[in-house]
């Protein structure tokens, strides 16, 4: 498995909108995570991206440093030393940065991936994410024209977002009862100002009720159907001016999806069908994660402590034995991910 170059990168993303389907983005926080993620990718036969949060960057860097650079450093590195053992490609990508990170992360981050590119060598990561949610649409597309920028300069894709996800990740939080549904207005702002790939490649999450978070299908009221009302007005509104846009004519936005745990399948399909190509999966692939370790303490329990001054046995209280456990676990979440999504068989061989 390759880690995508930018043109890959594009390329994967280019085969998915002409394709119908999207790509699963996985959050990992540990080598272990990572490993888990590629295995799931492997076995679906799945094109992927894998991602880290602000605070998963800076566990990254050993939860006692909680160095966010750093930590971004080592995951990318860690990526690129083992992604060959796997067939397929992955993208990397910095997800969920706030306006208060971006001085201590991600602008560091660009500014080495600048000077790689200058030097004639790839960036590190292949897209990164400017999360303006928090922020007055103003605000938040003002600084995704200066990002955008930047990102050019180091020849990665920018991830923005329009409108407002509800729930709470790494501190990016969202009130349910606020408006979690993006307009056709606000989305034909971020094209005002972004363009719509000559200023650089950008990827859109617009909000259509989505909660960060595990909740049960009904607890929020999800609109697909929203995002192809939006792409089919921006179109009109764009006219001939999608004519020198590749790709799908018709849908002017490269869509992400946030905060999908819960849905339903009709309502990914739908999503999907208006232009998601990325979907984050994250809470779902802890639980996946977590569940095999919970289910080896209480079944080895007595292996796994030394209780009343016996040694315990060793082959139980090994990580690497539950660890193996919670890796094929969460595994094979990532491979019903890439089954939801219809990104299985996707690899390019």
């Amino acid at each position: 498995m390759a880690i995508a170059t930018p043109e890959s990168y594009a390329d994967m993303l280019d085969r998915a909108k002409a394709g119908k389907y999207a790509i699963p983005a996985i959050n990992v926080t540990s080598s272990q995570t990572l490993s888990a993620a590629l295995k799931g990718f492997a076995d679906a036969e799945s094109d992927g991206i894998v991602q880290i949060s602000n605070g998963g960057a800076a566990y990254w860097s050993g939860s006692s440093r909680a160095d966010k650079v750093k930590g971004s450093i080592a995951f990318a590195a860690y990526a690129r030393a083992v992604g060959d053992l796997y067939p397929g490609t992955i993208g990397l990508h910095t997800d969920h940065c706030p306006k208060a990170m971006l001085e201590p992360w991600i602008l560091p981050l660009l500014e080495i991936e600048a000077e790689q590119v200058k030097r004639g060598e790839l960036p590190m990561f292949n897209s990164h994410m400017w999360d303006g949610s928090a922020e007055s649409l103003d605000d938040n597309i003002e600084i995704a024209v200066d990002m955008l920028a930047r990102a050019k300069a180091a020849n990665v894709v920018l991830e923005i977002e329009i409108g407002a996800v509800g729930g709470e990740e790494d501190g990016i939080t969202g009130d349910e009862n606020a408006n979690l549904y993006t307009t056709a207005d606000d989305a034909w702002r971020a094209i005002e100002a972004l363009g719509l790939g000559e200023n650089g490649r950008y990827i859109t999450a617009l909000t259509f009720g989505n909660v960060h978070g595990s909740y049960k299908p009904g607890h929020v009221k999800l609109r697909p159907e929203i995002l192809g009302e939006i792409q089919d007005e921006c179109a009109k509104r764009l006219g001939d001016r999608l004519s020198s846009k590749v790709g799908d004519t018709s849908s002017p936005f490269d869509l992400v999806m946030h905060g999908g745990s819960g849905s339903t399948d009709e309502e990914i399909a739908t999503a999907v069908r208006n232009g998601v190509i990325k979907m984050n999966v994250d809470t779902d692939t802890q639980y996946a994660y977590t569940r095999p370790v919970v289910d080896w303490m209480l079944t080895n329990y007595e292996g796994v402590l030394k209780i009343d001054g016996e040694v315990g046995n060793k082959k139980k209280y090994d990580p690497r034995a539950w660890g193996k456990a919670a890796e094929e676990g969460m595994a094979a979440r990532v491979v019903e991910a890439c089954e939801r999504l219809g990104s299985v068989g996707s690899a390019k061989r």
